[in-house]
């Protein structure tokens, strides 16, 4: 993708959903730690189905650790690897009463510091609730900074920095946001569905060129 290219793609990405957020339900940046951590390897349908019901008896560290770890597995359950999920959680909550006061630190090495907590975690949390100009690169920015030539890079580490250098500072703190939803929802891994992608104009990936996109009706949580 061109740098010309870019500006377009993420203005259409922002003129689509001007406000993006997470689709991981919390209220405090705890309990979106908590999501964050729950979130591997599991839908975020499946936890927030999952801490609406743990985060009414358990919204702090302190809550969490009085609930146990047979308490944390039962509400917890439902989400895949529990039971290694639930211990580290533990852990990450003694961490944050003992060192930090029970509170979630800002800066990057004490958040990589908690147990299970690694630099796309860190991301999250500097950027959804500390408002940081961070990406947290998953499967699917790792897949669309290939695949449409935005960001190419072999790791998560090489497309972050590519995202860093080449995403123009206005759009930088919610490029994660819109770049998840769109790999989510348009740009998938198998098939993705260029006949309605609002950015193929910009986008390097043959198939996007193939034939003109159809228009499509607005849905209410808009994915470009």
């Amino acid at each position: 993708m061109q740098a010309a290219a870019i500006e377009g793609f993420f203005r259409t990405l922002q003129a689509a959903n001007p406000m993006p957020v997470t689709e991981l339900e919390y209220t405090s940046v705890f309990e979106l730690l908590v999501a964050v951590l729950l979130s591997a390897q599991a839908t975020d349908k499946s936890v927030n189905k999952a801490t609406r019901s743990l985060f009414l008896v358990a919204d702090t560290p302190q809550k969490m650790l009085r609930l146990g770890l047979p308490g944390l597995e039962q509400h917890i359950r439902t989400i895949g690897l529990y039971r290694s999920k639930a211990r580290h959680l533990l852990q990450t909550c003694t961490m944050l009463v003992e060192r930090h006061g029970g509170q979630v630190p800002r800066a990057r090495e004490q958040l990589e510091a908690l147990p299970g907590v690694g630099r796309k975690t860190a991301n999250v949390i500097l950027n959804s609730a500390y408002g940081e100009p961070t990406i947290a690169v998953d499967t699917h920015l790792l897949r669309l900074g290939n695949r449409t030539g935005l960001a190419p890079g072999k790791t998560p580490l090489e497309v972050e920095r590519a995202l860093l250098r080449r995403v123009p500072a206005p759009y930088l703190v919610n490029a994660h946001h819109w770049l998840i939803l769109h790999g989510r929802y348009v740009c998938t891994a198998r098939q993705p569905h260029c006949d309605r992608c609002a950015v193929r104009p910009y986008c390097d990936y043959p198939a996007a060129s193939a034939e003109p996109a159809r228009p499509t009706r607005r849905r209410p949580h808009p994915h470009v």
